[in-house]
């Protein structure tokens, strides 16, 4: 180690010398392991040493550990809310203003005129209300923020009916009865998985109930023999009985003026405006999924119940920070503005297979003229993603690309590793790339991608 630490070929790895030593011990570990086991001998352990291969192990290491973290990525996969790739791309003019914000001092807390203490998101609560009719809103750090508030504002330490048909987990193994648990919330189950009605809720309401809620099933499909309760059924049943009413929407689709409606592509995916002027309370969606913004989860509804909201202590933990504010705040200002065809998860969505083509005959172009490399145009199918329209497939045209050597497997794991990681999708032996997910660059991005992984192969 210490001979290593000493070696002026150290700098070419442009890290600490800590971070040297623990990666240093990482591959000398992993050496003395393969001694253990049998596969390195002390002749093999000399040529390696002579040969440098030590620094050229280090050198790799240093690599992976640049590549770590949140980076720019090229998303070919066709799946638009990508949440393993950051779900919405927002609008560069919202990410000004998030750049903006973070960059520099912002109002934030504070009133320009009076100079007094404000809440922050006063400015977020009325975008909201012009945006969907609701008296008020506010905004969370995300949508399972929203819901935990929710429950532990107006069932915490009492009870709260949901239906069975409902009880969804969404990704993360996040769990609606869990999060009732952790919101110090009794669960009481209503109806059936497939079939819940109104009498049901009614027949289960007692004076220990604080909370009706109604989940969109946003990720699956009951299909069958089936019934379920509307919303306005249920703010009915809370008016009558004096019980808060809610729905959680989910992904939120929010219908823009200006633009193309995105729910005939999405399979009736329900609307944040309907759900609004169903009655209930409180709805709450996410901000970066079909809204298109950023990361949040926007609570909307009557303002009694969203002052309520404000007002558990629970809500300063998971307010919104400055720079997701921002964001948010400007994608609504397009949105009213409309300018939502503008945001570009919406721009894909609506993307249709006749304007797709061109693209993917473009990128199949380019990528032929690669040695190695054989494409085709294959008709398939985009996702929305991020458990949006489930069962829905957009039709699209993609890229099929065949290559002799590497193997698919490893030409997406070397295509992962490029400066700027692209991501594609293994089928039935070949790469498939879908140009709706590319923005303005990314073709560019691929294509170096794969001249860079057929050269390294």
């Amino acid at each position: 180690m210490d001979e290593v630490l000493r070696d002026p070929r150290l700098a070419r790895s442009g890290l600490s010398r800590a971070l040297c030593q623990e990666f240093v011990a990482e591959i000398l570990q992993r050496w003395r392991n393969e001694i253990r086991e049998g596969r390195l001998e002390l002749a093999g352990l000399a040529e390696r040493l002579a040969a440098g291969a030590l620094f050229d192990d280090l050198e790799q290491r240093a690599r992976r550990e640049r590549g770590r973290g949140v980076v720019r990525a090229v998303n070919a996969t066709g799946v638009v809310l990508n949440t393993g790739l950051g779900r919405a791309p927002v609008h560069p003019e919202v990410a000004e203003a998030m750049r903006q914000a973070a960059e520099r001092y912002c109002v934030l807390e504070v009133d320009r005129a009076s100079g007094e203490r404000n809440q922050r998101d006063d400015y977020l609560s009325d975008l909201l209300r012009r945006l969907t009719g609701a008296e008020a809103g506010i905004g969370v750090n995300n949508n399972a923020a929203a819901v935990l508030l929710m429950f532990n504002t107006f069932a915490g330490g009492r009870a709260a009916l949901v239906s069975r048909g409902e009880l969804v987990e969404i990704g993360g193994s996040f769990r609606v009865p869990s999060v009732m648990e952790r919101a110090g919330v009794r669960l009481i189950e209503v109806g059936t998985t497939n079939r819940t009605r109104l009498g049901d809720y009614a027949a289960a309401l007692t004076d220990e109930c604080g909370l009706i809620i109604k989940v969109h099933t946003s990720n699956f499909r009951v299909v069958g023999f089936t019934e379920e309760c509307s919303a306005e059924e249920l703010a009915g049943l809370g008016r009558e009985r004096g019980v808060t009413t809610a729905f959680d929407l989910g992904s939120g689709l929010v219908e823009y003026e200006g633009c193309a409606a995105l729910g005939p592509q999405l399979g009736g995916e329900p609307l944040v405006l309907d759900a609004v002027q169903s009655g209930v309370d409180v709805v709450s969606f996410s901000g970066d999924k079909l809204l298109g913004g950023p990361q949040g989860g926007l609570l909307v509804g009557r303002r009694a119940a969203i002052a309520a909201l404000r007002k558990n202590p629970l809500y300063r933990a998971l307010r919104l920070d400055k720079v997701a504010l921002a964001g948010l705040e400007r994608t609504l200002e397009l949105a009213l503005a409309g300018r939502g065809g503008e945001l570009p998860a919406r721009a894909m969505l609506a993307l249709s297979a006749d304007e797709l083509r061109p693209r993917a005959e473009a990128l199949a172009r380019q990528l032929a003229a690669l040695p190695g490399l054989s494409t085709e145009l294959v008709e398939d199918g985009s996702q929305p993603g991020s458990g949006s329209a489930p069962g829905v497939l957009l039709p699209t045209w993609v890229v099929r690309v065949r290559c002799a050597s590497p193997s698919p497997g490893a030409l997406a794991a070397a295509l992962r590793q490029a400066t700027v990681p692209v991501f594609t999708r293994v089928h039935d032996g070949c790469l498939l790339l879908d140009p709706r997910t590319l923005l303005p660059g990314d073709a560019d991005l691929l294509v170096a991608g794969f001249r860079a992984a057929l050269a390294g192969s």
